[in-house]
């Protein structure tokens, strides 16, 4: 197993597979099928670990946990005109500013 494994894991029933299935955010295309959860999740973090070994073998660039990357706070989303509009009204007419009507909308959703 990895020493330092900061990478963020989920373990979900699979109706599909009849199985529990471990997965790992920053390795999207690895998945492990258990019939207990707990076994799910040791099969993906020594799959991820595994992987990582053999990537760091062939010169590869290993992902970045997401847990330690830095975020700004800051994102740009593409909207059509009319519901830039239509929030911008309804952030004015709540008197406060449309990043906080979004953020609220976000965090709400």
């Amino acid at each position: 197993m990895l020493m330092n494994d900061h990478y963020t894991y989920r373990v979900t029933w699979s109706e599909e597979d009849g199985e529990y299935i471990g997965l790992c955010a920053e390795f999207p295309s690895l998945s492990w099928l258990a019939s207990a959860p707990e076994i799910a999740l040791e099969g993906i973090r020594q799959m991820v670990a595994d992987s990582v070994v053999d990537m760091q073998a062939e010169g590869e660039a290993v992902p970045e946990p997401l847990a330690s990357k830095k975020y700004s706070g800051r994102f740009i989303v593409r909207i059509p005109p009319e519901l830039h509009r239509q929030l911008a009204l309804e952030a004015a007419e709540a008197g406060i500013s449309l990043n906080r009507l979004a953020s609220d909308r976000l965090r709400n959703a």
